[in-house]
């Protein structure tokens, strides 16, 4: 189940804005299960610009490597280190401690091209198939 207080992609990134107007971004738990067992996550340096859709780092796993994409723009405030260092932490709390980048965003109204949990449902059930 995805939390419903979250925007998504369809490239399976999250978004969830913060009581301080600030974003947090991650992969869904259904791309870190396609993913398997992740052993590595590249991410840009806090200070770095983000363009929505566009490519920000990559995450690989056993199986694969994959190209992150932002689900939003905005100036990256934090990079969650502890993924950097323990990116088994995506697998586990794909949307707690697995999350990946903190922004400040340049425009809210980028969230309206962006899927309710209850699309990105209906979108994962039917790639699914």
């Amino acid at each position: 189940m995805n939390p419903v207080e979250l925007s998504y992609s369809k490239e399976h990134e999250w978004v969830r804005i913060e009581q301080d107007g600030s974003a947090t971004i991650g992969i869904t738990a259904f791309a870190a299960e396609a993913l398997g067992d992740v052993v590595f996550v590249d991410l840009p340096d806090a200070g770095s610009s983000l363009t929505q859709f566009g490519k920000f780092g990559e995450i690989e796993s056993v199986k694969a490597v994959s190209d992150l994409f932002s689900p939003i723009g905005g100036t990256i405030t934090e990079v969650n280190d502890g993924v950097v260092d323990n990116p088994q932490l995506v697998n586990d709390g794909a949307f707690e401690a697995g999350w990946l980048l903190k922004v400040s965003l340049s425009d809210r109204a980028e969230l309206d091209a962006l899927l309710s949990a209850a699309d990105y449902e209906s979108f994962i059930a039917f790639e699914g198939n």
